[in-house]
């Protein structure tokens, strides 16, 4: 007869019936740059980076905001909404693809600086789409062991960027968001519709791969790159189809969304996508890019920070989440507000 799995006594973990946010938190690096300065190295201009991006700044870190520098600070800020401290955490989930160092993870680091020492820690990559892909393994989590699992998008893309590639350099900004996910009687964290187009993986990509560097010594430093009309193409003509079933999967109406926060590509890709759903004018859509530029797996909670700090949202407000990205990956979910 073969063994069988048999769990020592003690309590089972039980999961809670749902799952909701509890709080967000965010950090934004302290230097600002400016359309101008980024122009200063390609042939652009302020008023065209503007037009086509909807963007004026961006936020890139210093030697001193590391990945984990921002996420402990963000981290820090969500654990302070939710009413909660770090000790209670059962797991730290970090969306990122620009941590340079393949191990350990960085979640393992900021895990051990906010003093969650008995928390799981990992990171997952799914480029911008990432902290929507974090947020449904949390929800999951939550649902099937109980507890408190914190999400973090953290990334700092002025390491991977090449300063003198004009697709790139205008868009691109560093910065961290945060969210505490923990138990609720009530849905709050809907159905998770994601997946991935393999056969577009070259739309978004690193230049060459890292071993590149040790096999030529003149070799450029790895930087990313991506074909801005293949990208604006797929995010607006499919990946507003995913946002649809989306709110089918939740049972939330068009008309019954309160909040729009997709992914901050860019200003005509979010407009774009707000009026193919046929949104409302009293939903709120977030434009954070216009200031923070695209921080790709940070940009959804850091713009969801930014509107609660506004009057323009409130707690149990609906919002629609849709990441989407490298990959070509994506991941949309609806949730409430904390």
């Amino acid at each position: 007869m073969k063994a069988r799995i048999t769990p020592a006594p003690g309590p089972a973990a039980a999961g809670a019936p749902h799952a909701r946010i509890l709080g967000v938190g965010g950090y934004r690096p302290r230097r600002v740059v400016t359309n101008d300065e980024v122009c200063a190295r390609i042939d652009s201009t302020d008023e065209w980076i503007r037009t086509r991006t909807g963007i004026v700044t961006r936020a890139w870190a210093g030697p001193d905001e590391t990945l984990a520098d921002m996420g402990v600070a963000a981290s820090g800020k969500a654990l302070a909404a939710a009413g909660i401290t770090a000790d209670a955490l059962d797991c730290v989930i970090v969306a990122t693809f620009t941590h340079l160092k393949q191990t350990p993870a960085v979640a393992t680091g900021i895990a051990h600086r906010l003093g969650a020492h008995a928390a799981a820690a990992f990171d997952i990559s799914a480029g911008c789409a990432g902290f929507v892909h974090a947020l449904a393994l949390a929800a999951d989590t939550v649902r099937g062991r109980g507890g408190h699992v914190l999400v973090i998008g953290a990334e700092r893309m002025s390491d991977l960027l090449d300063l003198d590639d004009r697709s790139t350099a205008v868009i691109f900004g560093d910065g961290a968001g945060a969210a505490v996910v923990g138990p609720s009687p009530t849905p709050a964290i809907g159905p998770v519709i994601w997946g991935a187009d393999g056969s577009q993986s070259d739309a978004v990509t690193q230049t060459v791969p890292w071993d590149a560097l040790r096999l030529d010594r003149d070799q450029r430093w790895p930087a990313l790159t991506q074909k801005g009309q293949q990208v604006f193409r797929w995010a607006v003509y499919e990946v507003s189809k995913v946002a649809r079933r989306a709110l089918d999967a939740a049972g939330v109406a068009v008309d019954d969304l309160d909040v729009f926060i997709p992914h901050q590509a860019n200003v005509r890709i979010i407009d774009a996508m707000a009026r193919n759903l046929g949104l409302p004018e009293r939903t709120v859509v977030a434009r954070d890019v216009s200031t923070a530029g695209n921080t790709s797996g940070a940009s959804i909670p850091l713009a969801m920070d930014a509107l609660m700090a506004t009057n323009d949202v409130g707690p149990g407000d609906l919002a629609l989440l849709i990441g989407f990205g490298a990959g070509l990956s994506y991941a949309a979910t609806v949730v409430a507000l904390p």
